[in-house]
């Protein structure tokens, strides 16, 4: 038996790596730089890899998730595949409130007293999650969590601002670059 069909969580963290990877200087959102660069549209737009993601991503979700939430970019197609996966209705977070039609931050569903979990593909410092925390809160979201894909961080995962949010990734930068 090959690692890989032990494994099936550390083969997907590999194949991830392989196509996702990249190697220069890179400014990240969080202002920091970085030598290596995780290029999360690599692996989102790979059918194969997102069909695997899905499934691996909701089994981290807390039980009494209602909607799911996708910050804006990358978030969005995997809390597509989550909701297709788990039959949980998805919802999609912008950076900020649009200024024409419904002039909301969250789109597809009401959220309001709704038990919500966030996800995200890529977090460091958590900036953008807690911008979204902050807005979610404001349409009267209970917000559980955070799932994300990879959590590229410093030691244990956190939302910076926002410490008492739970961040559960399903990755860590040391799972990639192993």
């Amino acid at each position: 038996m090959t690692n890989a069909e032990a494994d099936p969580i550390a083969d997907l963290a590999r194949r991830i790596a392989e196509v996702s990877t990249l190697e220069g200087e890179f400014l990240l959102r969080s202002g920091q730089t970085s030598k290596r660069y995780f290029d999360k549209y690599r692996f989102e737009g790979d059918p194969a890899l997102l069909k695997e993601l899905a499934p691996a991503m909701s089994r981290l979700l807390p039980a009494d998730t209602e909607i799911v939430a996708g910050l804006e970019l990358g978030g969005v197609p995997l809390v597509t595949a989550i909701s297709l996966a788990t039959g949980l209705p998805a919802a999609f977070v912008r950076k900020s409130a649009k200024t024409y039609g419904t002039c909301r931050a969250l789109e597809g569903q009401d959220v309001s007293g709704k038990k919500v979990t966030f996800i995200e593909d890529i977090i460091t410092t958590g900036g953008a999650v807690a911008d979204a925390y902050r807005l979610a809160r404001q349409e009267g979201a209970d917000i559980l969590a955070v799932v994300c894909a990879i959590w590229r961080g410093d030691g244990d995962p956190q939302v910076q601002d926002v410490p008492e949010l739970p961040v559960l990734p399903l990755f860590t930068r040391a799972d990639l670059e192993r």
